[in-house]
């Protein structure tokens, strides 16, 4: 069983939605990103998403774009971002990973050679934005071969059929999109969350997990009635861009900012199995 597997596990058995915090690896310097996951383990993560720096990020928005243009301005590569994954590993060998980028990267690098490194570095799953469904058959096998999980996004304009299809090469979780647009928007409308889910759970028993729309504890607890996981990143990422080099109140900064969504979620689960007690 993988840790992403073992994770949603044991949360379901508890009864708590998973908390998955996004940040750019390499932002703002590449040896600043161990300590940054460190923190958000700390703070409450259940897995952390690490984004690989790309030149034309498509489905980031503002934030997220000027993170991956400091972090390649530091001189972050696919590889480096590897090296950053496997000394996470040396202290914790519990937290899944999951890297969060795009096709190009991994092509240059060569996918069996990506899979074999991102594997033996400690790596769980990994999720490309601009894998299609019809690309999906050639890329996610050779990932599964070497143990990582294809994470899959479905966005809020993706029809039954294809929900199907793009399910069938899925592993880890199911990584919903709330809305129609970019990371760091704040048009998260929790209301038509449920319906959506359900719709993914028909086709597929993996945990779902909703982002780039969670800027709020608010919006966490919200999300955390209907969805198996809470994604947040924008937030954390201007949290880094805001305190620049100075680490100490960068790592403070992401705890402070990732545990009081921790407790919202928590509050709204308990508050949750107390309605179903009841």
């Amino acid at each position: 069983m993988t840790r992403l597997a073992t994770r949603f596990d044991t949360l379901r058995e508890q009864g708590r939605t998973a908390l998955i915090p996004y940040i750019t690896a390499g932002d703002p310097a590449p040896d600043a990103t161990v300590g940054f996951m460190h923190a958000l383990v700390e703070a409450g993560a259940d897995a952390i998403e690490v984004g690989v720096p790309f030149s034309d990020p498509m489905a980031d928005g503002p934030v997220i774009q000027g993170a991956c243009e400091r972090a390649l301005a530091a001189g972050t590569s696919l590889s480096r971002v590897l090296d950053m994954v496997a000394e996470f590993r040396e202290r914790d060998a519990q937290t899944p990973i999951v890297l969060m980028g795009y096709l190009n990267p991994i092509d240059r690098l060569g996918l069996d050679t990506f899979s074999e490194r991102a594997a033996a570095v400690g790596v769980d799953g990994v999720l490309i934005v601009d894998m299609t469904a019809e690309e999906a058959p050639e890329v996610a096998p050779t990932l599964q071969g070497a143990g990582l999980d294809a994470v899959c996004l479905i966005a809020p304009t993706t029809g039954d059929a294809r929900i199907e299809r793009i399910c069938a090469n899925a592993g880890g979780f199911i990584y919903y999109v709330s809305f129609k647009g970019v990371t760091g928007s704040s048009s998260l409308d929790v209301s038509s969350l449920a319906e959506k889910i359900e719709r993914i759970r028909a086709k597929s028993a993996l945990p779902v997990a909703v982002g780039f729309g969670v800027s709020t504890p608010d919006n966490a607890a919200d999300v955390s009635r209907v969805a198996d996981a809470v994604v947040v990143g924008s937030a954390l990422v201007r949290q880094i861009a805001e305190h620049g080099t100075d680490r100490s109140a960068t790592e403070a900064a992401l705890r402070d900012t990732l545990s009081v969504m921790r407790r919202a979620i928590d509050e709204q689960d308990n508050s949750t199995g107390e309605a179903r007690r009841a």
